[in-house]
């Protein structure tokens, strides 16, 4: 089966063929974090699709170039900066550093490159492309010395999103970085200083001011990838305004068609109902290790339903992983003892398995793919129930499990154990010497609620997964 994604531009399944199919090279762009706050786990879907989609372009033989930006100038990271009385880069220092801990904590390969909106390099390449713009008739400064984007001088602008501009009305310019598409209307490419900015400016043609948050992503891509690049990624949130801004922007420039394939994923729904800190459904992956899961764990929850497919996150379904994994844990182990405790890298079997490797080219459809694997588990099962599996056949299996977890990366390691799970258990080996019996008792009931068992040997207590957890 040819590889296929499905582009929002065409809002069509299309085979995918990269600018250079000689070379192999493939250029991708994702949206990564805007700083004002810890990124919650809905952020995580998306970066995880991500990770998915450059994983399996790895296993089909690509060279993947992936650049993911860091928005650490806007509206939201000023007006947090200036709440908490801090400078902007400090301000978003904190959740720079949170960020790459939560992404090596769920597995997600990091980009070649993440390139920050206030490098001065970057503020220099976006007050070049304005410049262009301007000169080009697609931009103008107004009366508030904001540049704004003509949208009616571009002729594709609202193509990605799907919008009929001639049925809708401009309401006039639009300075904020945030606006529903009700209110259609010039985006500003830079914003002439205010009050509110305080010392967050640099200097321009146009005064002193700042980026629009959707000039960044046009400026870092063509800097770092070039005029024209295969896939762009993000949430469906981002398709309008901001990706139908990049690629308006972008190509106002280049002339050059911006993007071969838009993909992007869909909401995470906690409940069935939008993830929002009023509703107190607000989750970032602390909490989730808090209540003892893993950050495999995690990611399992948040890879297992097709990206384009709304995701429920529950409790139920975090067991459910837990559970899962676990099925692949024991299956791991049995194949391991069938082999012999060796594993021949020589003994590879291309055709075993092809099936889900066939899945994840049809639009990365994990369900299918993941379905396959747990088939495959049954037989493999069945089979050394009935001894009738041999030890060159488990190689097999353990080589080919090997070629499929370098795109899930969902293998288990021995000294994963949650921090709040690490915590309890010392505070019960420090109980169990002071003969504090009932506390220990008291302890070890808290560590089975996060999912663990606790067996005391003469070697001290040993700490293993339950195969079901209760509800947090």
């Amino acid at each position: 089966m040819a590889l296929r994604f499905f582009n929002t531009y065409s809002r069509q399944l299309e085979e995918f063929r990269p600018r250079d199919p000689a070379a192999h090279n493939i250029d991708i762009y994702t949206c990564g974090p805007t700083v004002y706050s810890r990124a919650h786990i809905g952020n995580f879907r998306a970066y995880i699709f991500e990770d998915l989609l450059q994983r399996h372009l790895e296993l089909r033989g690509y060279k993947v170039h992936r650049v993911m930006n860091i928005t650490d100038v806007d509206d939201k990271t000023i007006r947090g900066a200036r709440e908490a009385g801090v400078p902007l880069s400090k301000f978003t220092a904190q959740f720079k550093q949170a960020f790459f801990e939560d992404i090596e904590t769920l597995r997600i390969k990091r980009a070649d490159e993440f390139p920050a909106a206030t490098d001065r390099h970057y503020i220099d390449k976006m007050i070049e492309m304005i410049s262009m713009l301007i000169f080009r008739g697609l931009a103008y400064q107004a009366e508030d010395k904001s540049v704004y984007f003509r949208i009616n001088k571009f002729s594709d602008y609202g193509k990605l999103a799907h919008f009929d501009l001639t049925q809708l009305q401009s309401t006039g310019r639009v300075k904020h970085d945030e606006y529903d598409k009700e209110h259609i209307g010039d985006f500003a490419l830079w914003k002439a200083w205010d009050e509110e900015d305080g010392n967050v400016g640099w200097e321009s043609p146009w005064g002193r001011g700042r980026p629009g948050w959707h000039i960044e992503c046009s400026a870092m891509a063509t800097a770092l990838l070039g005029d024209q690049i295969d896939i762009h990624c993000g949430g469906v949130d981002n398709i309008f305004p901001h990706h139908e801004a990049e690629i308006a922007q972008s190509e106002g420039v280049t002339g050059k068609k911006f993007v071969r394939y838009w993909l992007h994923c869909a909401h995470l729904l906690v409940d069935g109902q939008k993830m929002s800190k009023s509703l107190g459904n607000f989750y970032t992956l602390p909490d989730l290790l808090e209540k003892g899961y893993s950050g495999r764990e995690i990611r399992y929850a948040l890879m297992r339903v097709h990206y384009r497919a709304p995701l429920n996150f529950t409790w139920e379904g975090m067991d459910e992983a837990r559970q899962a994994l676990a099925r692949i844990d024991e299956w791991l182990a049995r194949l391991l003892e069938t082999s012999g405790d060796k594993i021949d890298d020589k003994n590879v079997d291309i055709e075993l398995g092809q099936q889900f490797e066939e899945a994840l080219d049809d639009d990365l459809n994990i369900s299918a793919a993941l379905g396959f694997l747990f088939e495959s588990i049954r037989e493999t099962n069945r089979a050394m129930d009935r001894n009738e599996l041999d030890a060159a056949s488990a190689n097999t299996w353990l080589n080919w499990w090997k070629r499929i977890n370098s795109v899930l990366d969902l293998e288990g390691e021995t000294d994963e154990l949650p921090a709040a799970v690490a915590q309890l258990a010392d505070e019960r080996e420090r109980a169990r010497l002071a003969k504090k019996w009932k506390t220990s008792d008291e302890l070890r009931d808290r560590i089975a609620a996060l999912g663990w068992e606790v067996r005391d040997t003469k070697d001290g207590q040993k700490l293993t997964r339950r195969r079901e957890a209760q509800s947090g």
